[in-house]
């Protein structure tokens, strides 16, 4: 008798978030907690890596001390949200050079004509000036800005990751990145691909959107405060963001992103918060109004940042500890992306 028995290729999972600013909502329900989610129910066999990239955050002027102490901020948020790294390789992606020899190399492989299609790029400059994509004077673009979706390449390709959960604003980086990969294994041909073509890992929640303009995701570099719930408000400071979030001077409550953003924006913050269904959750206010409805979600958020809060108060009193997960977390991916630049110099010729 044969035994059929479905092999299972492991994967590599790779992400990142930028050090700039205190995580708020949307990167919680879009990225962090389902960052755990991937831990949590991951293959014995599958390499997980998050780092905190800060050559990205390099983009936008930053103040140094600011940055300096927000690198920092970060990396005990991930470790305070659920992520261990005792089975995940969490690290500051400046403590690999591999990244940015890496994207040298594949900066010479992509065309100037395609990275100016990218859109991501006017609206960062857009948003951190308050401003419309459409005025944006591109005079302000400088190179790091214009090349980082190649860095974000790097980033992936130096894992030679399988998959990569990303939000739905960083799709057109990920194509760019497969696209890269492919021209890489077909100019540098060998018997086996170097580079997999990465996978999409798509985020179960909704966007979040901004508190004060629901027409755009909320944003860390939004002018307007009150626009972003952060991991570290109090829940005084929730109460009052929430109640004064944008809605609509109609009766009732009803899921219509298109009419009444502002009410969908809070039924998905609810609905992800308590880990229901949006549809699900908006038949509860077929008899209710917005105040019930701000009332619930305040509550519902307040709840779900309790434990990562007290977490983060902890870890950030605790430097040491931070230091020897970021040494450790940089180690092992020196050792992962050394044995894949080993490679990309001797199918390029640099060895």
């Amino acid at each position: 008798m044969i035994s059929m028995i479905s092999s299972r290729l492991a994967r590599v999972v790779v992400s990142g978030i930028q050090p700039t600013g205190v995580p708020h909502l949307g990167n919680y329900l879009g990225a962090l907690s389902n960052w755990v989610k991937l831990q949590q129910n991951a293959h014995s066999d599958d390499t997980l890596l998050y780092m905190v990239v800060g050559w990205h955050g390099m983009t936008l002027p930053q103040n140094p001390k600011l940055l300096a102490s927000a690198r920092w901020d970060m990396l005990a948020t991930l470790l305070a949200v659920g992520l261990d790294p005792k089975r995940s390789i969490i690290f500051h992606q400046e403590d690999n050079q591999d990244h940015l020899e890496l994207s040298w190399l594949l900066n010479c492989l992509t065309p100037v004509g395609r990275l100016f299609r990218m859109t991501t790029w006017k609206s960062r400059i857009a948003s951190s000036r308050n401003a419309d994509e459409a005025d944006v004077d591109e005079t302000l673009l400088n190179a790091g800005l214009l090349t980082y979706p190649v860095l974000q390449a790097a980033d992936i390709l130096a894992y030679r990751a399988t998959h990569v959960p990303v939000g739905e604003d960083q799709t057109q980086h990920l194509e760019l990145t497969r696209d890269i990969a492919d021209t890489f294994n077909r100019t540098f041909k060998s018997k086996n691909a170097l580079f997999p073509l990465p996978n999409l890992v798509s985020t179960p929640s909704h966007r979040i959107l901004s508190l004060k303009d629901p027409s755009s995701k909320m944003s860390k570099s939004s002018p307007d405060i009150q626009s972003r719930i952060l991991l570290t408000d109090t829940p005084a400071q929730i109460k009052s963001k929430i109640r004064g979030a944008v809605t609509d001077s109609i009766q009732g409550i009803t899921f219509d992103p298109v009419n009444r953003p502002g009410c969908a924006n809070l039924l998905n913050i609810l609905a992800a918060s308590t880990g229901q269904d949006v549809h699900q959750t908006v038949k509860g206010y077929e008899n209710k109004g917005h105040g019930d409805l701000k009332k619930d979600v305040t509550e519902a958020v307040i709840e779900l940042f309790r434990d990562p809060q007290k977490e983060l108060g902890r870890l950030l009193q605790d430097r040491a500890y931070l230091q020897q997960v970021s040494v450790e977390g940089a180690r092992k991916a020196k050792e992962l992306s050394g044995e894949t630049m080993t490679h990309v110099r001797e199918r390029v010729g640099l060895c």
